[in-house]
């Protein structure tokens, strides 16, 4: 038996002035009178509905050897065609269109003189019905002479093409095929090896990076993962980073991922900055990258029953995401410590940070973690002013909950079991298999290979509200945790030498500004605090305090000096309406985290230190 014809998707970056590209698909053997063509609604790993289809301009279609004459085109919905009067018997039929692409994110499309990048998702319709078929990518130029120097980096497998040329690819099918993006354009590469698999990352923008202090960073980070799966189930990977002024983001493929950072977030070139793994900015970037790269075997190949089973056309719930990003948002900088990249305490002071974002926010307080992960289309994703007072984010607590439920299987097993053995069996037993995690089979796995009952551990982090409890935890590997009040807007924790008792709380009102505003514009009214119950709301602009003027910098500070218990006089403009509000300062609440590294002297015993230990070891021993 013949092999079956490949479908041939044909992209040319045809107006990079007008942000279009031109796609053609060719289907050469069509079984029917008509086919029906499609575009996801969603892209895996960002949990809420896109709707690409809105960006598709001008879809037409002709069958050649019938002599080209377009064929009748319905619309069934907002992403859905089905192309009629098509004869069987005559050949080749050609489907064209063009994608609008001005979004820069790593979740779509975006092309300009500068680059072209795309998600298969914004690009490529699927043909019903023939989605298991091989596909052919042909990646083409852009027609203008002065962009002759354009290259090409993607991990989609090469069929003809030249390495970063354009030309032919290849893919299994169609989920292979929207599964790797597409970068086009001048880019810089770092190129390295994790256990003989070339590893690269093409850097796209301007900037000034120290290439090779990069490359020494991220190789033993991905060395540290793949040491701790055990194997490494690629035979390449390439890191897709996108360098803008003021960004961040990530998102993850089966063999490659997308990123975007800004310049300030990359090590400076030699001689032009100081010590890059004490910045707080490349530390970020550093776990960024370890976040997706972890993804190579926790979402992309281990994946929640339900993403087996349904597709890309509408919302597909799990209760799962708080394993599935929580556990790869713990070991993203927990990797940076095993790796060497960071010291004890440089890791504590990510993870005060953490700590202290989800302790600042009364959602914790509203919605479970089952419960975040479940709502991710419509509330995680779709967030409003009030999002921290309603929700908790399944990143944040969900990495805490993958940190409580590790130091709880290392102390109770005697080190005997952790949040490592889990994921190493669950990679044997659901990612080199492909069969789905069920609802609650992250649950079931970590009590029955820890011999643990953990049923009341998992109703109290997953399906309770309460305050979680990560003292007990954390003190069974040496470290000491106290909550304190703020000392101002960006304190965000630490770590401390000594954990004596905090200074007196100031003055505050409980709400946030709108980030980079000069004036005073409110964002956030936190729930049950003063300035909620003083009538203030979102989008309130607050011009004075006690008859004074103030901005956005002024306002901290005039809060600070207020007595609490007291009245102070707040105006603001709600629309073009002046409002006077009577708002009592309370002293600000201890929602900030500070941790202290214990030692012998500190009253840590041998065990909690042995722990530690082996808590913050290299997988590779």
């Amino acid at each position: 038996m013949s092999e079956p014809a490949l479908l041939t998707y044909r992209v040319t970056p045809a107006r990079p002035e007008a942000h279009l590209f031109a796609v053609e698909l060719l289907i050469p053997r069509p079984a029917a009178a008509s086919l029906t063509l499609a575009l996801p609604a969603w892209i895996p790993g960002s949990y809420t509905i896109r709707d690409f289809a809105r960006n598709i301009v001008a879809l037409a279609a002709e069958q050649e050897d019938a002599g080209a004459v377009p064929l009748w085109i319905e619309k069934l919905d907002k992403q859905t065609w089905r192309v009629h009067g098509i004869d069987p018997a005559a050949g080749p039929v050609s489907v064209r269109w063009q994608v609008y692409a001005w979004e820069l994110t790593v979740r779509s499309a975006h092309l300009d003189r500068t680059h072209g990048y795309f998600n298969g998702t914004s690009l490529f319709l699927r043909v019903i019905g023939l989605e298991g078929q091989p596909c052919r990518a042909e990646l083409l130029p852009p027609p203008a002479s002065e962009l002759a120097d354009w290259r090409v980096a993607t991990s989609l497998a090469r069929d003809g093409a030249e390495p970063w040329c354009f030309g032919g690819y290849r893919a299994e099918d169609y989920e292979d095929l929207i599964d790797h993006p597409v970068e086009m354009g001048r880019f810089d590469l770092i190129e390295f090896e994790v256990q003989g698999v070339p590893h690269r990352m093409a850097l796209t923008g301007r900037h000034n990076a120290d290439l090779e202090r990069l490359r020494r960073d991220l190789e033993p980070i991905c060395a540290e993962h793949a040491a701790m799966f055990g194997e490494l189930p690629i035979d390449r990977y390439l890191f897709l980073t996108t360098v803008v002024g003021d960004g961040y983001g990530g998102l993850e493929h089966r063999f490659s991922s997308s990123l975007l950072c800004s310049r300030k977030a990359l090590p400076a070139a030699s001689g032009q900055g100081g010590d890059s793994l004490a910045d707080q900015d490349y530390r970020r970037f550093l776990g960024l990258c370890s976040h997706e790269y972890f993804h190579l075997w926790n979402v992309k190949r281990i994946r929640p029953r339900a993403f087996n089973e349904q597709g890309l056309e509408r919302e597909v719930h799990t209760r799962l995401l708080w394993a599935f990003e929580g556990i790869t948002s713990y070991y993203d900088d927990l990797a940076l410590v095993r790796s060497g990249r960071i010291d004890a305490k440089g890791y504590l002071e990510l993870l005060a940070e953490t700590m202290t974002r989800v302790q600042r926010n009364p959602g914790r307080l509203c919605q479970t973690l089952a419960e975040s992960s479940f709502d991710a289309w419509t509330k995680f994703y779709k967030q409003d002013e009030n999002a921290p007072n309603a929700i908790v984010s399944y990143y944040g607590k969900g990495a805490l909950a993958a940190l409580a439920l590790d130091l709880t299987l290392r102390r109770h097993t005697g080190g005997g079991c952790s949040l490592d053995d889990v994921m190493r069996v669950l990679w044997q037993r659901h990612g080199r298999t492909g069969i789905g995690v069920e609802e609650r089979g992250v649950e079931a796995l970590a009590a029955e290979i820890s011999g643990l009952d953990l049923d009341g551990f998992f109703e109290r982090v997953l399906d309770s509200t309460e305050e979680m409890d990560l003292a007990t935890p954390l003190a069974s590997v040496g470290i000491a945790l106290r909550w304190r009040p703020a000392q101002d807007a960006n304190d965000v924790g630490g770590v401390v030498d000594a954990l004596e008792d905090s200074a007196p709380a100031r003055p505050d009102i409980g709400l946030r500004l709108q980030p980079g505003a000069s004036e005073a514009s409110v964002a956030v009214v936190l729930d049950g605090r003063p300035a909620q119950r003083a009538g203030l709301a979102p989008g309130d602009a607050i011009i004075a305090v006690d008859g004074l003027r103030v901005d956005a910098g002024g306002l901290e500070a005039a809060i600070g000096r207020a007595p609490v218990g007291e009245p102070v006089t707040v105006h603001a403009f709600r629309r073009d309406e002046l409002m006077v509000f009577d708002v009592v300062p309370q002293p600000a609440p201890a929602d900030v985290c500070a941790l202290r590294l214990l030692g012998a002297d500190d009253g840590a015993d041998a065990a909690a230190l042995a722990r530690r230990a082996a808590w913050l070891a290299s997988s590779a021993g």
